[in-house]
């Protein structure tokens, strides 16, 4: 076998790719000569350093997967036999031979190519993904619509070994064995977490296990034992499970009812061709083990798979410049310094956090603090639970969790946490508009499932500072409390080393004007100043979506014409939803302009562009406010005319 070629640095121009220029399909894919595969294999990732270092992106994993995708596609009759993707940080080979070589260079841009597979954009993504593990319950449902409709195709699975750590891709294992579907699992095990060894020994025995030959004798065996009695019947089978144990660590997905091939080399393209074209032809549930490198091929990325997991656009040398300030710390390296400056305090605080050590900034508590650092892997609904129980026994958990990854976990928040009042602090990171990752990421709805839960405290910070003052305040409060806050940096604030607290449901007066009140939450105060400015307006810091500040929202609807609630979460159940309610429980009649994200998934793009979009920028704040406000006075105005009016 041919070993990948290897790069030591990013192509500074595109690369020569003679044979991928040829492919727009797997179709023209398929009519290569085998041979001709190893260097299709070596442009591809030759391709990919290339483009994605001009956009920045998803990048280590799919460097590790060029080669069984090249065979995946070689040996499918893709897209009439479906394949599906998990995660889709793997998927960007996958888009380059689909037809989307020439618009990688729009990745991640506005109305360019999404991150993550999806539907709307190739016939070929099969399915839309963003959350990890799902890729197993969709294919298996594509492989039940198939038997369905007697349609025959094959329905595959492609599953990082991370990915398999959540319940719902075992969930999805149990059921796929029971109902015998025609479904392949493609397990692609970059971390070597399963298995070690992977040898001329182990490759030599998958492809034998995949073979006609054996699945022949295996089958024939099958038939002449069908008359035996049982006892000779169940020893056989468990005789053939022991055997298998010792050269392939299959045994629990044989048990499942899969039927177990590997580990192979998931770098040797003839192997993995050859393995995938006798699984095709063979009915019922599949589970194919093939190993990976991450970043394979590129030195630094195999020396470095964390950090090199994503890139940002590698830009040209700027020339040199006098030394700037101290870069700003980001919100999420605010929350990390917060929970070791506590922690530190407290011997009771324990983080849990599903899989984002280093994008929750966590690494240095994981070092400090080892035995009181749980990283659940993929997992969620575990990782709310686990938090639940060790607040039951009187410790102090902190989840750290991205917004978009607590929506998995809704059940266990309310029931675990929420309905037994526990004392569990949720840091929620990339709250609202994340940008470049798109929809499947953004925290849009945080705001809208924690207001309607009971015992909950909501807070929004308004800089770094608040931030801080925020976590602990919702560390000390007894019961369930949430921090949301924004991906990357905040307005500069200077940040106070000690560990205060804010008054629950106060908020905070920034500037009085008169006509017009804005109710700012969080990250949408500092857009808030530049329009309060401009319209001589009230400013408030809100800081508490729950519970709401009421006596300033009372005053200040008894003061002003008009009251406008700004936040970056959808409308619908939001802050300002709350605000309303409040005033209408209390029969306060003020006219209130709620802004807020639109009643629709924003497609990916650079954060500002997304916000100006929505019209949560200044200008765009403004225009919504002058828009509404001379509404409401010709309303008003035209009601009073209607007085003075004569009857008819």
């Amino acid at each position: 076998m041919r070993k990948p070629k290897t790069y030591y640095e990013f192509p500074r121009s595109r690369p020569q790719t003679p044979l991928l220029d040829r492919i727009d399909s797997p179709a023209q894919l398929r009519l290569l000569d085998q041979w001709e595969l190893v260097q299709l294999a070596d442009e591809l990732r030759a391709f990919l350093l290339w483009s994605v270092s001009q956009t920045g992106g998803h990048f280590g994993a799919g460097l590790g997967v060029v080669e069984l995708t090249i065979a995946l596609h070689y040996a499918l009759n893709t897209p009439d036999d479906r394949l599906v993707w998990d995660v889709g940080h793997q998927a960007y080979p996958h888009k380059i031979l689909t037809g989307r070589r020439e618009r990688m260079l729009t990745m991640r841009k506005k109305d360019g190519l999404t991150a993550f597979p999806k539907r709307g954009e190739s016939e070929y993504d099969t399915f839309g993904v963003g959350h990890s593990s799902t890729s197993i319950s969709a294919a298996l449902g594509m492989a039940l619509a198939a038997r369905s409709k007697g349609e025959k195709r094959k329905a595959v699975a492609v599953i990082g070994d991370g990915a398999l750590t959540a319940g719902m891709a075992f969930e999805a294992l149990n059921h796929a064995g029971d109902t015998r579907a025609d479904l392949l699992v493609v397990l692609n095990d970059n971390d070597m977490s399963i298995s070690e060894n992977v040898g001329s020994l182990s490759n030599y025995l998958s492809r034998v296990l995949a073979s006609r030959t054996f699945h022949s004798v295996r089958d024939s065996g099958k038939k002449v034992l069908e008359g035996a009695p049982a006892p000779l019947r169940e020893w056989v089978k468990r005789t053939e499970e022991h055997v298998k144990g010792m050269i392939a660590p299959g045994t629990l997905f044989e048990e499942l009812g899969f039927y177990y091939v590997g580990p192979i080399d998931g770098h040797d393209l003839p192997l993995l061709v050859d393995t995938l074209q006798n699984l095709m032809e063979r009915e019922g549930p599949q589970f194919l083990h093939v190993v990976t490198q991450k970043g394979k091929g590129f030195a630094p990325a195999e020396r470095d798979p964390i950090g090199y997991h994503a890139i940002n656009k590698i830009e040209p040398e700027p020339p040199a410049r006098p030394l700037e300030k101290r870069p700003r710390p980001k919100y999420s390296n605010v929350f990390g310094q917060w929970l070791c400056d506590a922690a530190e305090q407290d011997p009771a605080l324990h983080a849990i956090t599903p899989a984002m050590c280093e994008g929750s900034d966590l690494v240095d508590f994981s070092k400090r603090f080892p035995d009181r650092y749980h990283d659940v892997a993929i997992a969620e609904q575990h990782a709310v639970t686990l938090a639940a129980g060790l607040a039951c026994e009187g410790l102090k958990p902190v989840v750290a969790i991205y917004s978009t990854f607590l929506q998995r976990a809704y059940d266990q928040l309310i029931h675990d946490v929420a309905l037994q009042n526990l004392d569990v602090l949720f840091a929620i990171d990339r709250a609202g508009l994340v940008g470049e990752d798109g929809p499947t990421h953004a925290g849009s709805f945080d705001l809208s499932f924690l207001r309607c839960i009971p015992n909950m405290v909501i807070m929004a910070p308004a800089d770094e500072n608040e931030c801080r003052q925020m976590l602990h305040t919702g560390y000390l409060h007894e019961g369930p409390a949430a921090v949301r806050y924004p991906r990357g940096t905040g307005p500069g604030a200077s940040i106070d080393p000690a560990l205060t607290t804010l008054p629950i449901g106060k908020a905070e007066r920034l500037r009085q004007g008169n006509t017009v009140a804005l109710l700012a939450f969080g990250s949408m105060v500092s857009p808030a100043r530049a329009v309060a400015e401009e319209l001589n307006a009230t400013l408030v810091n809100m800081r508490f979506i729950k519970p709401l500040d009421t006596a300033c929202i009372r005053e200040l609807a008894e003061s002003h014409e008009l009251l406008v609630t700004i936040e970056e979460n959808v409308v619908a159940g939001g802050a300002g939803s709350g605000v309303l309610e409040y005033l209408q429980s209390e029969g306060i009649s003020v006219p209130v302009l709620t802004l807020g994200l639109p009643d629709v998934f924003q497609e990916h793009g650079k954060p500002a562009e997304l916000l100006r979009e929505a019209g949560l920028d200044a200008e765009g704040i403004i225009k919504s406010i002058r828009r509404y406000h001379a509404r409401i006075t010709e309303s008003r105005d035209s009601a009073a005319s209607n007085e003075k009016s004569p009857a008819a």
